[in-house]
């Protein structure tokens, strides 16, 4: 049973008082503050669901003239705390680089564009970092991307040395091939069926997926002192814009060992709804396709910066990040625990805690539940920007080519910081995980959805799944 607006605008607070967690208000004043680049912009950064936790707003995918980008690094931290981000990474792109001079490319911008960051760049990241890192204020990151044309890009956070994928095998091995004929080889306004494209990708997949990514996720394990290549074992790491390309890493074969430590996929990249990426050519959703593949990431929202707007939320990507502390070991916990949520909305507030039984687990974690009910409770609030709007709430569940929409109803923001109840029942054998969405029915939705999704509105948020596990005796 959903929640209808009436009940919801007439539901009293069953949950008491707000809980701040224990000494973050000494920490800063950052988080004092409400969300959004003014006082009175966002929403408050506490939310009843979740205790012992603050929200801070993270951009963790941006880049630079030190790769593809078009702006000097020097200023892209100071502009994307401007633009009240509290936590943000650069991600400049590694291709082919990785074991030339220090120098290469050190007087030539278009240079740096094709062949990537290389140890100088690097290591000047790393000291940009450091300079603009502020403990309880903000949290600057330093990561790289390693940006496969084929296969696709992930973005590696937190590591002392860097990859690319000319050294880890990164040209793939066929995936893909399907939809590339599909979208590239047309002729008089016609492709090659879908069903045909499916059933090229589907042959690919029988022999040999996976094959591409197998030295990069072997680099991932590796410890940073291996010789000659390295290891990122001390990184965490993310898919970006899935489905991009169509290589879709490897149709997300799984490696249980990195199950951990792939933390996040992009749902908002830029100004785009990665949930519908390829679907217009006929194959599945990337992220039903990765989560069904076994990996358990949250869903992330970034700009992708390639300018020199860092930050500028202008309807873009970005990441709601719960903390214990805003500190870089604060900001690695809570990806690590998948607790955030996508969203393009600068100051939105986005908490889910689902129960099953006598457990509880929010956003990102795991639920035991074999079958029967799951009662999610959701805090959502916008600020100032969305008081008294209607949105749509939606529960997604596995589908096999698009999510299913297994319950949905709308809401109108109020403020109060109430959470509201959706009781979904649901079968682990049926769907391993649930995601909550909301949706702007005002705003036509993404023109590649079909049925229900279609009828629903634009995305402006998605939590990260809760994960369910079939309960043990």
């Amino acid at each position: 049973m959903s929640l209808s607006r009436r009940d919801f605008l007439a539901r009293s607070s069953s949950a008491g008082a707000l809980l701040l967690a224990p000494g973050l208000t000494s920490r800063g004043s950052v988080l004092d503050l409400p969300l959004g680049t003014s006082t009175e912009d966002g929403a408050a950064r506490e939310s009843v669901l979740m205790r012992g936790c603050k929200l801070v707003h993270a951009d963790m995918h941006n880049h630079t003239l030190l790769s593809d980008g078009a702006g000097d690094p020097d200023l892209a931290f100071a502009s994307m705390r401007d633009h009240g981000l509290d936590v943000a990474a650069l991600t400049d792109h590694a291709t082919v680089s990785k074991g030339l001079p220090r120098s290469i490319c050190a007087d030539s911008t278009d240079c740096q564009s094709i062949i990537g960051i290389n140890e100088g760049s690097w290591a000047r990241t790393g000291e940009l970092v450091q300079t603009a890192y502020e403990p309880g204020e903000f949290v600057a990151i330093r990561g790289f991307e390693w940006s496969s044309p084929s296969l696709g890009h992930v973005n590696v956070w937190f590591s002392d040395t860097w990859t690319d994928p000319l050294h880890t095998g990164g040209a793939g091995t066929g995936e893909g091939a399907g939809q590339f004929l599909h979208d590239e080889f047309s002729y008089d306004d016609h492709s090659i069926p879908d069903e045909l494209a499916a059933a090229i990708n589907d042959a690919v997949s029988r022999h040999g997926a996976n094959a591409g990514m197998r030295l990069f996720y072997e680099w991932l394990t590796a410890d940073p002192s291996r010789p000659v290549l390295g290891g990122g074992a001390d990184g965490i790491a993310g898919f970006n814009h899935p489905g991009r390309e169509v290589g879709r890493f490897g149709y997300f074969a799984f490696d249980p060992a990195l199950r951990d430590r792939l933390v996040s996929l992009e749902v908002f990249n830029r100004k785009e709804d990665y949930l519908f990426e390829g679907t217009d050519s006929g194959v599945e959703s990337p992220i039903v396709q990765c989560l069904n593949a076994g990996w358990r990431p949250g869903l992330l929202g970034v700009t992708d910066e390639h300018g020199t707007n860092w930050g500028s939320d202008a309807g873009k990507g970005r990441g709601g990040l719960w903390v214990t502390e805003l500190t870089r070991e604060g900001v690695r916990e809570a990806l690590e625990a998948r607790r955030f949520f996508a969203t393009n909305q600068a100051g939105l507030r986005l908490a889910v805690v689902g129960r099953s039984g006598p457990s509880t687990a929010a956003m990102g974690s795991t639920l035991p539940h074999t079958a029967g009910e799951v009662l999610l409770r959701v805090d959502l609030d916008g600020g100032a920007g969305l008081q008294g709007r209607e949105l749509g709430v939606q529960v997604l569940t596995a589908g096999s080519f698009l999510p299913e929409v297994a319950d949905q109803d709308t809401v109108i923001l109020d403020g109060s910081g109430r959470p509201f109840t959706f009781r979904v029942p649901v079968d682990v054998a049926e769907s391993p995980y649930l995601i909550v969405r909301i949706t702007d029915p005002s705003q036509p939705a993404d023109r590649r959805a079909t049925g229900l999704l279609a009828s629903l509105g634009k995305a402006i948020a998605y939590a990260s799944p809760i994960y369910l596990e079939a309960a043990t005796a």
